[in-house]
């Protein structure tokens, strides 16, 4: 059961990678074909698939953070992480608009770092 455990962490910090890397990708890439192209609006820009990305996000980097601060005994990654959890949140609570996708990216970035380091310290 032990060698289960960091197989399973590890599957969870690339899974935190690729959620982060898909809410980037996604803000960055609505803001310009809406803005510049005025295309998709409707859907790329509904408040709901922030909601539910960015909730699901939350839950795993949370998961996976505390996971590997516990087995690396190291906790300066935890802050790291939870410095861009909290500007995940704080993009929860704004409008949405500019300043939510700032926090979001500027959150999953951070985030996406600390699944990164924790990757790294696996191997």
């Amino acid at each position: 059961m032990p060698a289960a455990f960091p197989s399973i962490r590890g599957r969870l910090d690339q899974a935190g990678v690729l959620i982060s890397g898909l809410c980037a990708v996604h803000c960055l890439l609505s803001i310009v074909l809406v803005g510049v192209l005025g295309l998709g609006g409707q859907v790329l820009l509904s408040p709901w698939i922030h909601r539910v990305g960015l909730g699901a996000a939350i839950v795993v980097g949370l998961f996976t953070l505390a996971l590997g601060a516990v087995r690396h005994a190291r906790y300066d990654n935890l802050r790291l992480g939870a410095v861009g959890l909290g500007l995940m949140g704080g993009a929860l609570t704004v409008d949405h608009g500019l300043v939510e996708a700032g926090l979001t990216v500027l959150g999953v970035t951070l985030v996406a770092l600390a699944h990164i380091r924790n990757l790294r310290r696996r191997a």
